[in-house]
């Protein structure tokens, strides 16, 4: 079986250990490949080969225009190889091939977007009340990033943290899941072949607990950036701040995707199927509290529950394939523990509710659908990350804001009307970083992205996230040489 081994200085790296661990494939339980079981000492390595880099004249005195070439060609390099990616994301994860090739269609973007923002990073001219002064401000790079990424869709999300890291001129170790090694540590060869120096992207493969900790906790990062569950972003902002260096985290979610009565039900019906069945509802942002009027709730659920009891589950590497396995086994069984709570809670499944081998022998789960809840469930405020969607109906929308204000989370919400001041006013009050109306998981590199509440700190995407990966310097020059006239006064 194939051994994949650490990328760390620009050279494949054997775990210091010795030990490896093997990947399956989720839709059919056969192994793919071995990785290296990284841990602290590997993580020393990357951090101390990132450093190098990061204090190298050759990476740092780099002009940001040829930073922006770097990454236009390795943007250019996804293009050229993204069936090779498509297909390896799907071997790993279960996503659909045919979701991963239109992913991968648009995954450039990315690059090519911080390649044009790399020497747009500038200060400004401050003004002064004395002429002689001169005070300007400057951006400049962190330094070592390290960047956590999820089994979901780990191209995207990593590539979310490394184009704006590199665009800033700092270097990266990244820390994939353990169950989605193979297309970073592409992505890592890539970058080396689109010519950054060895050292500016390093990949540690391994576990939460043995190399995540460890690079978290290293004396030598500047920041972290991390995408998974709110429990472990909680520990992470608690072990960042007591060092006093930045962390983005983007977190979990319990996402309402509300129906008002003058929606376009059939688009709403398959924007409530698109918000929770794609991906087998294994994004944060997964529509799974559906809100309909009750005037319209009916309708909504015949169509949501026809659409769902058709949808073709099985091989994910099927073009006609509409949803593909959960990623891993005890996530399988999270979301078939989670339906059995709902039961116990009162909800009355309506479609789906079963485990499956999806004839292939993976860890398939059916399209599920819980009536009969409210608020209170544990089905309706916990996060799942599973094709598991709550519907409920409500009568006005002061009602629905109430309910879909009332959780933990704030990542992300779906308005579905033909009122274009209802559409305004639920996007100024629903907490949430991210609003849709009458789309869902609508999605580009120049939008910004936030989490509100426990959904997470810092912004990802667009020119904001500029300034979650550069620190702020406020230069003084005196332009006179007149002496002082006064020490004890202030110059301003």
């Amino acid at each position: 079986m194939t051994k994949l081994n650490h990328l760390i200085g620009g050279e494949q790296v054997e775990p210091a250990s010795g030990d490896f661990f093997e990947s399956t494939n989720p839709a059919t339980r056969q192994p793919l490949y071995l990785a290296a079981r990284g841990d602290a000492a590997d993580i020393e390595l990357a951090v101390a080969a990132a450093k190098r880099t990061f204090e190298d004249p050759r990476w740092r005195d780099l002009s940001q225009t040829r930073r922006g070439h770097l990454l236009r060609r390795l943007g250019d390099l996804i293009a050229e190889n993204a069936e090779e990616l498509a297909r390896m994301e799907t071997q790993d994860n279960g996503k659909l091939l045919r979701e991963m090739r239109g992913q991968l269609a648009t995954l450039p973007d990315y690059y090519h977007y911080y390649a044009g923002l790399a020497d747009k990073i500038h200060g400004d001219v401050v003004p002064t009340s004395d002429r002689t002064v001169l005070n300007y401000t400057s951006r400049e790079p962190l330094g070592v990033v390290g960047a956590i990424t999820p089994w979901n869709s780990p191209m995207t999300l990593t590539s979310s943290k490394l184009a704006p890291a590199l665009c800033a001129g700092n270097t990266v170790v990244v820390k994939p899941s353990e169950y989605t090694s193979a297309t970073l540590l592409r992505l890592g060869e890539l970058a080396l072949e689109a010519g950054f120096p060895p050292g500016a992207v390093n990949v540690v493969t391994g576990f939460g607990a043995e190399a995540g900790q460890a690079l978290v906790d290293h004396r030598d990062l500047a920041k972290i950036s991390f995408t998974g569950s709110t429990a472990t972003g909680s520990r992470i902002a608690a072990a960042t701040a007591g060092r006093f260096i930045g962390s983005t985290l983007e977190l979990g979610g319990k996402s309402p995707n509300i129906v008002f009565e003058d929606a376009n039900i059939p688009n709403a019906a398959m924007g409530v199927v698109a918000g929770i069945f794609a991906a087998a509802g294994q994004t944060c942002i997964a529509g799974s509290r559906v809100f309909a009027h009750r005037s319209v709730h009916d309708e909504l659920l015949d169509r949501v529950s026809e659409r769902a009891e058709r949808i073709r589950m099985g091989d994910p590497m099927d073009e006609a394939t509409e949803i593909g396995p959960l990623a891993f086994e005890e996530q399988r069984d999270k979301v078939a523990g989670y339906v059995d709570l709902g039961r116990s809670e009162g909800a009355r499944v309506l479609a789906g509710g079963r485990s499956s081998d999806g004839g292939l022998g993976g860890y398939f789960y059916e399209p599920t659908i819980l009536v009969d809840v409210d608020n209170s469930m544990r089905v309706v405020r916990e996060e799942i990350f599973g094709p598991v969607v709550a519907i409920m109906p409500f009568d006005t929308e002061e009602e629905v804001t109430r309910l879909a204000n009332d959780t933990e989370y704030g990542l992300a919400a779906g308005v579905w009307t033909t009122n274009l001041a209802r559409a305004h006013r639920m996007a100024a009050r629903l907490d949430a970083g991210t609003v849709w109306v009458n789309t869902y998981r609508a999605m580009s590199p120049m939008s910004p992205r936030q989490g509100f509440k426990t959904s997470g700190v810092g912004v990802e995407h667009g020119t904001e996230t500029m300034k979650e990966y550069t620190r702020l310097k406020s230069v003084w020059i005196n332009t006179s040489e007149e002496p002082v006239a006064d020490p004890f006064i202030l110059r301003s």
